[in-house]
């Protein structure tokens, strides 16, 4: 709590909303929700927006709600990813807003290297990068699903770290099949917004998993069947 001029009480928000949006990941979410508690930096809160999920979710989480007052859960009819995203921003009331996808990790030092970054750049509006790829560093095209890539030529969401206000400015995550946060960076970029890479590579992105949608994509364009 903080006394502002008025000497009101006034509730201190947290440096950083995290938003973790998920679909029948439970037990990958599990780890998700481990990496972020791990955190060197305990200033944030995380908001959980569960995407329409028929698993056990609510019922594997439930111990992380319980024990940490600075998470919370919801569950909504499906939207998708991005409308996903779009719902835990607005329900955020950090000064940065960040994501975890979940089925990604963060390494222990994550958000503390990012905060150092920000505070050391006071007018930094938008951060982003610093990955450890675990899996196939390949997707396919957003343009071109025929085509793919290597991540290195890609924007990666998990990674972003946006003031609030910049990401309502901006009418947050288009929704579109493929390419959401390329899409929104495309934006960053027109806008002029003053951004910074970060070079650390503390935020692990797994590849692996079969069920994400740039590997449903990879397998649709070799005749495969495409999940959610």
């Amino acid at each position: 709590m903080i006394i502002n001029q008025n000497g009101l009480f006034k509730q201190k928000l947290p440096f950083f909303s995290v938003i973790i949006t998920t679909y029948n990941r439970s037990a990958l979410l599990v780890r998700a929700l481990n990496s972020l508690i791990g955190q060197t930096e305990n200033d944030w809160e995380a908001i959980i927006i569960d995407d329409g999920s028929t698993d056990d979710t609510a019922r594997s989480i439930a111990p992380f709600l319980k024990s940490d007052k600075n998470i919370q859960y919801k569950w909504q009819k499906s939207q998708g990813a991005s409308g996903a995203k779009n719902t835990g921003v607005h329900l955020s009331k950090g000064n940065y807003v960040t994501f975890l996808d979940s089925d990604d990790e963060y390494y222990p030092c994550h958000l503390q290297s990012r905060k150092r970054i920000l505070e050391a750049h006071p007018g930094v509006e938008f951060l982003y990068g610093g990955i450890r790829i675990v899996g196939n560093e390949y997707v396919p095209d957003r343009f071109d699903y025929g085509k793919m890539i290597h991540l290195n030529d890609c924007s990666v969401g998990g990674t972003f770290f946006i003031k609030k206000e910049l990401f309502s400015s901006l009418a947050g995550f288009a929704d579109i099949p493929l390419g959401s946060d390329a899409d929104f960076f495309a934006r960053i970029n027109s806008s002029g917004i003053f951004k910074i890479k970060a070079e650390p590579g503390t935020y692990i992105y797994h590849r692996e998993n079969a069920n994400s949608i740039t590997n449903n994509l990879a397998s649709a364009r070799i005749g495969k069947t495409v999940n959610k």
